[in-house]
């Protein structure tokens, strides 16, 4: 049945390139986690209460992303040695700085926004605007984490463009 309103054929693109991110998102979950759990120095409250808001919101994202997957009638990949093959997100070592945990999550930022971006192409394309509404939203709040933790890593000093401001 074709609860959707949207063509059966167009959806199978859309399902792919959400497991994609579902694996993406399972490796980033779990690289927060290690992360959190690692952390030490200076910053260690700072980053072990940060790495832990962001992955429980990893953690929601995830089982969101899976719920959209079986909305349009596909299985979400559920093994993580599945996960392991196929995400674009590598596993990283607990033996990192603060600086280097940031500057990692960063990059991972990078991959999972280009990865959002592709969802929402193949979404555009079959018309499917309960995805490009939910990865929509998730793009503007990962730019806005991704911004945070950029700011973090720079000096006081560092200003912004001042372009606008001056004009």
């Amino acid at each position: 049945m074709n609860y959707l309103n949207i063509q059966t054929e167009d959806i199978l693109p859309v399902a792919k390139e959400l497991n994609q991110l579902l694996a993406d998102y399972h490796i980033y979950y779990q690289k927060l986690r290690n992360f959190h759990w690692n952390i030490t120095g200076g910053n260690f409250f700072e980053l072990h209460d940060k790495f832990e808001e962001m992955y429980v919101d990893a953690r929601a994202k995830i089982d969101e992303i899976a719920e959209r997957i079986l909305t349009l009638q596909y299985h979400p990949i559920s093994r993580y040695s599945r996960y392991l093959k196929i995400a674009t997100i590598s596993e990283e070592s607990p033996f990192q700085t603060d600086k280097d945990m940031v500057h990692i999550l960063l990059d991972d930022h990078k991959t999972l926004l280009r990865q959002m971006s592709s969802v929402i192409k193949k979404a555009e394309e079959a018309n499917d605007e309960g995805t490009v509404d939910l990865i929509g939203g998730y793009i503007g709040e990962l730019e806005k984490t991704s911004w945070m933790l950029n700011a973090w890593t720079k000096s006081t000093v560092e200003q912004l463009k001042e372009d606008i401001v001056l004009s």
